[in-house]
């Protein structure tokens, strides 16, 4: 009996050993499942770590006071509501369409800001659609810091253009992207489309 479980304990001592050194030499490989492309990005490093964020106010309520401007990336706003780039586009015309109003509720919005913000937001689709005719659209809020948004303090939407072929929507974040086209061009586009409408 004290030879069988000897026995046993043997084999399977040198299972696990034989186990371990295949799965080191499948990582060494290069057979592991998930090789990550590295996109060094160092000037993100403040935006990650909130850095240049400043201490008070909002960088969506200053867009909201100035004028259109590639400063603040406010390419539209009307009496409620605004369109503005996503500084680190996703894909090429990434828009944030958001409330003037400071908030982070979206149900505190009146009835007429939540209408002109749903409005905005069917206008901004339609301009993307034509601008940039995507295959499809990403659109989302993430409705508070627990959900993920950046700027939980100020509601905003995300429109992002899609193409068959690009990545799903979750893979971009921890895999490489390639935005074809700067922000100055983004911005171009989208100013001289909203000013069309309004002229």
């Amino acid at each position: 009996m004290a030879k069988t479980k000897k026995f046993l304990k043997k084999t399977s001592a040198k299972k696990a050993s034989k186990k371990k050194k295949n799965s080191v030499r499948k990582i060494n490989s290069g057979d592991w499942p998930y090789q990550k492309k590295i996109l060094f990005r160092p000037d993100r490093s403040p935006y990650i770590r909130r850095q240049n964020r400043p201490v008070t106010g909002c960088v969506f309520c200053k867009a909201a006071d100035d004028k259109e401007s590639f400063e603040t990336l406010c390419v539209y706003k009307n009496d409620h509501s605004m369109v503005v780039l996503n500084k680190y586009p996703y894909n090429s015309g990434h828009l944030l369409i958001l409330p003037r109003r400071h908030g982070g509720d979206i149900l505190s919005l009146t009835q007429k800001e939540y209408q002109d913000l749903h409005e905005t937001l069917k206008l901004s689709l339609q301009a993307q659609n034509e601008i940039y005719q995507p295959a499809a659209s990403n659109v989302g809020m993430n409705h508070g810091a627990a959900a993920g948004a950046g700027l939980p303090d100020h509601l905003h939407y995300h429109l992002i253009p899609r193409w068959a072929g690009d990545l799903n929507f979750f893979p971009l974040i921890a895999e490489t992207k390639v935005v074809i086209e700067s922000l100055e061009q983004t911005y171009q586009r989208y100013f001289e489309y909203f000013k069309s409408l309004k002229g």
